[in-house]
């Protein structure tokens, strides 16, 4: 496994990938970066990703391009993966995944996949929105959430 860590707009970003791709990505608001003696600190093996990240993050980029490897069970990589195909700039509420993934009945299930996603911003769970179409919900706050949803609205 390799790690980094980088500053952004939105605080620090933790990055860990394997030759697989991306694991996970973590935005440290309130916790230290805590990683593992066997990770490899390898700044130019995540470097694909950080460049891909600050692209985003300043409104230069609509999709990734970098392969990705979360860990997940069945039904969060189904949510996960119809996360990625919600378009940049748009929203989608927990239902319309629900029933995207043929499961209309699993509303609170998407959102404990989007809770539990290991690689926020590539896979977009800020775009996912309460049925009356408010923001619920976000393990990094809902002014981080709102913050990505502005940067896509105003550069899309």
């Amino acid at each position: 496994m390799y790690y980094d860590s980088f500053e952004s707009p939105l605080g620090k970003i933790h990055l860990l990938s394997d030759d697989a791709g991306l694991r996970q990505l973590t935005l440290c608001l309130h916790h230290p970066f805590e990683h593992c003696r066997e990770w490899k600190h390898s700044p130019q093996q995540l470097a694909p990703y950080k460049k891909q990240l600050l692209e985003f993050l300043a409104g230069e980029r609509t999709e990734f391009t970098l392969p990705l490897a979360p860990e997940g069970t069945e039904f969060q990589h189904q949510v996960w993966q119809a996360l990625r195909g919600i378009p940049y700039g748009k929203t989608r509420t927990y239902a319309e995944i629900a029933t995207e993934i043929g499961n209309a009945q699993a509303c609170r299930a998407v959102g404990m996949a989007n809770n539990v996603n290991p690689i926020p911003l590539i896979i977009p769970c800020h775009r996912v929105i309460g049925s009356d179409g408010q923001l619920t919900g976000y393990r990094y706050g809902l002014a981080i959430k709102q913050k990505l949803l502005d940067i896509e609205k105003n550069s899309g």
